[in-house]
């Protein structure tokens, strides 16, 4: 077998790797889109589907070892076995639950026909109940030994066994009935292997308790900053993993094995046809030359139209002056003196409003205590490349340039600038020609005075640091928070909103642009804004939305738990750019329209990353909007979705794990569901043009129609042109309302230029560098849990990420020179904020945990896949190790949380409203507190306990009967 390990440069290896079409898989945690799309067409009577508070098909009808079908169509979900079941009046004696990733059978037995002596089958299963030992016995089959095969087994951790063929004939599995009658079985898998395929163990231990398989591919999404490993499968689609997670990559064969760390691996059973390596995007870095005694500059890159570098801070020096030559400077010019911060323990300076160029230098000269430059300890980087914003779509139309720079990224010769931080909100001043008093003094109070439409001077906020809603001298918007408006319609607004540097937010409010022309976004961050992140809201034009990180908002009850919406556009604002913004797990993230518009409008929207975001991507009404380039990353309810009249050319975009990846209201998959007003809409149709997507099918549910392919009586999707200049017939019409398309991508009056990149390198682009979201990605990490159960589907709010973006503070301690105008309570320092270099991402809610620790909080659900609770959480509302938690699991006679380490740890259990002397039983045996309660008086610890690989865990009620509440589970290897 061979074995690529930790390789992180750039290669390419393509494998000659035979095919194997006949191997015998059955993974029952995933449907297929066709299998989907079959169930749902299916008018037989034999199918019924249960999405109440599951999501499962049942089959009702009487098998006797026969095929499963749907539609008249085998399931490719249980193709090639024969199934034997009982009628049932219910939910069904066969059943396909999607939710839990299982299958499930009652009263029957399943045959894997015409086996070969000597063959291999693993077979992954448990009782589905807790309480009932019920069991799997087998015919024609020799279990290996200690095998659990006809024996029985309550339903507390899954069973993986395995045998041997013992005849070339039929293997029968029957679910055996017990005492009380009853026989239901969860399926995870079945898996038939050649005797010669079972070399070297290959992952697949036959016996014990280990957790059931899963379709987890453990594959992640495209990520330029990161050094990942992709597999080209045969059937075109890319699996990406970052190299940093993988143990190794096996290939023997037709078989290529991926072994993440701390599991059992994934394998590819000759599906795979090449394997490559991409390093990590991380820009290009400038040339430095440290010298002992010199400012020492550890970074120093280009950006988007900025540079930065950044530097130890020198003994000696108070402050520092620093210096930009290149591109629109001939010779060294110092920068505003509020660009140069304070990070605890280092000093970044960052130059904004550059032009394209690959010859800047940035000179960091240190300032003792009495002003006095330190010339001879000075430091530069030289060769510092410097990239355009890409300045294309409706925003820009007749040779409009919105915000306070001009379109080659120099500030507009006139304009002024002013830096916002937590301290100088409230006071930041300028004179405004008009105003009633002046100076204005307060962010909101000089944006209220260009309202008098008599100063049209350009001007850029520039954002340092947090600002919260409480550092704020007014919001004119109750609603929103900061308001932008106009006299009147469309009122000259040349005002660009951006961040400075990776840090650059606010938090606890958002922004509401009205009757506004040229207001430009870049570079900001939105935290947990009151209503709307960015909404354009009544009669503007000529707005660019670029470049921001727009996160959950106001949690609220309903369809409002990660906020209302995240970049709005209605009320007849027009030509506007929404491009290059990163949405993080948002909800209802773009609507473009309402009821009163009349249209056409004129929006463009490219090259945005929608990071496991759920719906609006956008929804339409009325308007003329170009989709294009955009970066679908496993959205849990629909993509693109036109109503009311609307047109949209959707374009080479790349829809990753979307299960309803373009939708039409009231035909096509909208009308193919029970709900007579549609799935997503009831309102009138719009029309979509569709031309060079990559659409991935694997999505849960996926559906998608065109009109080659439409929904017998419900029509399509999307009408899909054969070339991107191909026009729509007027004789395409919406089922409802009757709407034809317009056909604006086709007319060069209407049409802007722009340079589209090709489907297949979107997440690339998206991704990199110099792609979505903020400079360097931002200072908040977070990995959605990509390809964990059925993550496309999920639309719930992810506890882990909202704890992060809840707890965020900026490192930021200020400007060298200045009192603290960070975003936190107290000073930051390193890097990241929360105290790692992961804070809160994955699996671990926060805290400076070491490495392979596992952090397993439940803040209403487990957040590691790990553990499963029984009973009901409780607020706890502690601090630990910096991190808040604020709920826990109630160990009383319900609660109870179990769990299987794949390796021994030494695990540590952290409760609320505990008291010394009270106990938690592990397994049934008692355990005290015996921690001393911390300050806050909050939490004990019980200490360390040594746990087992492959043992099954249970934490239950402790004998004094008294509640207690895990806030905190902490998992540290010993191995």
């Amino acid at each position: 077998m061979k074995r690529l390990t930790n390789i992180f440069t750039l290669l390419v290896l393509m494998l000659g790797m035979g095919m194997n079409v006949n191997a015998q898989t059955w993974d029952f945690a995933t449907l297929s889109a066709n299998d989907q799309e079959n169930l749902e067409a299916d008018t037989s009577g034999d199918w019924g589907h249960n999405t109440s508070s599951n999501d499962r098909w049942g089959n009702k009808k009487k098998h006797e070892k026969e095929s499963v079908k749907a539609n008249g169509v085998e399931l490719e979900y249980t193709k090639g076995l024969l199934l034997t079941f009982g009628s049932s009046t219910g939910e069904g004696n066969f059943r396909a639950d999607i939710k839990n990733r299982r299958a499930w059978i009652a009263a029957g037995s399943i045959t894997i026909p015409a086996l070969t002596k000597g063959s291999r089958v693993t077979v992954s299963y448990m009782s589905s109940s807790k309480d009932v030992a019920r069991g799997i016995s087998v015919t024609n089959l020799t279990p290996d030994e200690g095998s659990k095969f006809g024996t029985n087994n309550k339903g507390t951790a899954s069973i993986t066994d395995a045998g041997t063929v013992t005849e070339d004939g039929d293997v029968t599995l029957t679910m055996t009935t017990t005492q009380d009658g009853s026989n239901g079985m969860y399926l995870y898998l079945i898996k038939v292997e050649d005797a010669s395929d079972d070399e070297e163990g290959g992952g697949d231990e036959p016996g014990g308790d280990d957790p059931a398989p899963t379709t987890d591919d453990y594959s992640t999404s495209a990520n330029s900053m990161k050094n990942q490993a992709l597999l080209t499968l045969t059937d075109g689609t890319t699996k990406y993993y970052n190299t940093e997670a993988l143990s190794s990559i096996d290939f023997d064969g037709t078989k290529v094995i991926v072994m993440p760390a701390n599991t059992n691996g994934y394998t590819y059973d000759g599906t795979v046809a090449g394997i490559s390596f991409k390093k990590a995007e991380s820009g290009q870095e400038g040339e430095v030359v440290n010298i002992e005694g010199k400012v020492e500059i550890t970074e120093a890159k280009g950006w988007l139209e900025s540079a930065y570098v950044k530097f130890k801070k020198l003994d000696g020096a108070k402050t520092y002056n620093v210096y930009v030559k290149g591109g629109q400077y001939a010779d060294y010019t110092k920068i505003d003196y509020q660009l140069v911060r304070d990070y605890g323990t280092y000093g970044r300076a960052d130059v904004v409003g550059l032009k394209a160029a690959s010859d800047y230098a940035i000179k960091v000269v240190p300032v003792d205590e009495a002003g006095a430059e330190k010339a001879d300890n000075a430091n530069e980087a030289t060769n510092i490349s410097v990239k355009n914003y890409s300045r294309q779509g409706f925003a820009f139309m007749n040779g409009y340039t919105p915000g306070a720079y001009n379109a080659d990224g120099t500030l507009k010769s006139n304009a002024k600038v002013l830096y916002i931080t937590k301290n100088t909100a409230k006071t930041v001043s300028t004179t405004v020609t008009g105003a009633k008093t002046n100076p204005c003094v307060g962010f909101q109070t000089i944006i209220d005075a260009y309202q008098k439409g008599e100063d049209t001077t350009p001007i850029a906020f520039r954002f340092i640091g947090m600002v919260s809603k409480e550092d704020l001298d007014a919001m004119s918007s109750s609603a929103e928070g900061i308001q932008i408006k106009g006299r009147k319609a469309d009122s000259e607004m040349p005002i660009t909103i951006e961040g400075i540097g990776d840090d650059g937010c606010v938090k606890g409010f958002g922004f509401l642009v009205r009757n506004s022309k040229g207001v430009e976004f870049r570079n900001i961050g939105v935290i947990r804004c009151m209503d709307d992140g960015i909404s354009l809201d009544t009669d503007n034009s000529n707005i660019w939305v670029h470049h921001t990180d727009i996160f959950y908002g106001k949690s609220g009850s309903g369809d409002h738990g990660k906020g209302d919406g995240a970049t709005d556009v209605k009320a007849d604002s027009k030509y506007v750019t929404v491009s290059y913004n990163r949405y993080w797990d948002t909800g209802k993230t773009n609507m473009f329209g309402m009821t009163s518009e009349s249209g056409p409008n004129y929006i463009s929207y490219d090259h945005n990353w929608f990071d496991h975001s759920d719906s609006r991507h956008p929804r339409v009404r009325t308007m003329t909007v170009h989709v294009w380039n955009n970066y679908f990353d496993n959205v849990a309810k629909y993509g693109v979705g036109a109503t009311t009249g609307s047109s949209v050319f959707v374009e080479n975009n790349y829809f990753l794990k979307t299960k309803k990846p373009i939708l039409t209201a009231m035909q096509g998959t909208d009308a193919n569901g029970s709900n007579a007003k549609g799935t997503f809409s009831g309102e009138d149709g719009g029309m979509i043009k569709a031309y060079g997507n990559y659409i991935d099918k694997t999505a849960a549910h996926f559906s998608y129609h065109t009109q080659n392919n439409p929904i017998a009586g419900k029509g399509y999707d999307a009408y899909e042109t054969t070339a991107r200049d191909g026009k729509v017939p007027e004789t395409e019409k919406a089922v409802k309302g009757g709407t034809t398309y317009n056909n604006f991508d086709t007319n060069a009056s209407l049409m802007y230029d722009y340079t589209v990149d090709a489907a297949d390198q979107v997440p690339e682009i998206v991704t990199g560098y110099y792609g979505a979201g903020r400079m360097n990605h931002g200072d908040i990490s977070y990995t959605f849990p990509a390809n964990v159960g059925n993550d496309d589907t999920d639309s719930a709010v992810d506890t882990g990420f909202a704890n992060l973006i809840d707890n965020y503070k900026s490192s930021l301690v200020g400007i060298f020179g200045e009192e603290n105008a960070g975003g936190g309570d107290e000073p930051g320092g390193g890097d990241e904020p929360g105290g790692g270099d992961e804070p809160g991402g994955g699996d671990q809610p926060g805290g400076d945990a070491p490495e392979g620790t596992i952090l397993a909080s439940f803040d209403g659900t487990p957040s590691n896949s790990m553990f499963t609770v029984a009973g009901d959480y409780g607020d706890g509302k502690i601090t630990y190790n910096g991190t808040y938690y604020k709920k826990g699991v109630k160990l009383n006679s319900k609660g109870k949380i179990t769990f299987t380490p794949s390796k021994n740890y030494n695990m540590t259990i952290v409760m609320g409203t505990a008291k010394n002397g009270r106990s938690v039983k592990i397994n049934g045996t008692e355990t005290t507190v015996s921690g001393t309660e911390n300050a806050e008086g909050k939490y004990y610890e019980l200490q360390p306990i040594a746990i087992t690989a492959n043992t099954v865990y249970e934490l239950t009620q402790g004998s004094s009967s008294v509640e207690g509440l895990v806030m905190l589970i902490i998992l540290e290897p010993t191995e």
